[in-house]
């Protein structure tokens, strides 16, 4: 196993680690009442937390950045298809009249189109464009529902205060932060890739245009 490797395999026990204690965290918080205590524009605060602060650490830990690009677009496509759970429950949940009928219809419908979207992705050859209208799709989808459900509880909407229970918590104060930051992780993939494809194309065209060169100037004498 080579120093790549194994910086990759810590960090890798170093994510699960903080992903288990994060969610351990949520759950705790919810179960004890901490955060039915707390106004609900705090909740929005926290829920945006969770964005940022993965999404931080990606682009300022080196090791963090090669552990996700090792992982690979296909399996930070694969994680969205707990999606499909999310938005089960979000409908669930409106069908009980226990949150927002709009936030519902936002949040639920969406994450079950994008769940099962993986499956059809993993179903095509393998390509870059797949992989971008995928995200491309899963963060709009990310943005109209993460969109709607901060700004009702920022207004306050009585409603959403049951986001904060058991075992519904888990979604906005756990899964979203994990979405938002591995499609933000995938679009710079992506994005690399494209520039070194570009870079690659690049390279070929002039070693051409050299070679041309070169036999008109051997030809010529």
């Amino acid at each position: 196993m080579n120093n790549k490797e194994l910086t990759n395999n810590l960090t890798e026990r170093k994510t699960v680690f903080a992903l288990l204690v994060w969610g351990l965290g949520v759950t705790a918080a919810s179960f004890y009442g901490i955060f039915q205590k707390l106004p609900l524009p705090s909740i929005a605060f926290l829920v945006a937390l969770g964005i940022i602060i993965p999404t931080t650490i990606y682009f300022t830990n080196e090791k963090f950045r090669g552990y996700i690009a090792s992982l690979g677009l296909k399996k930070l496509t694969i994680l969205h298809f707990w999606r499909i759970g999310a938005g089960a429950m979000f409908l669930f949940y409106g069908s009980q009249s226990i949150l927002p009928e709009t936030f519902v219809r936002n949040a639920g419908y969406g994450d079950i189109a994008v769940g099962l979207l993986v499956f059809v992705v993993l179903l095509l050859p393998e390509s870059q464009a797949k992989y971008w209208v995928f995200h491309i799709f899963g963060m709009l989808d990310f943005i109209v529902a993460v969109g709607t459900g901060l700004t009702f509880t920022l207004l306050e909407v009585p409603l959403m205060k049951n986001l904060v229970e058991l075992p519904i918590v888990l979604i906005p104060l756990y899964g979203v932060g994990i979405s938002g930051a591995t499609h933000i992780f995938a679009f710079t993939l992506l994005w690399k890739q494209r520039r070194t494809r570009k870079a690659l194309e690049q390279l070929l065209a002039e070693q051409a245009e050299t070679f041309i060169e070169n036999g008109k100037v051997v030809a010529q004498t």
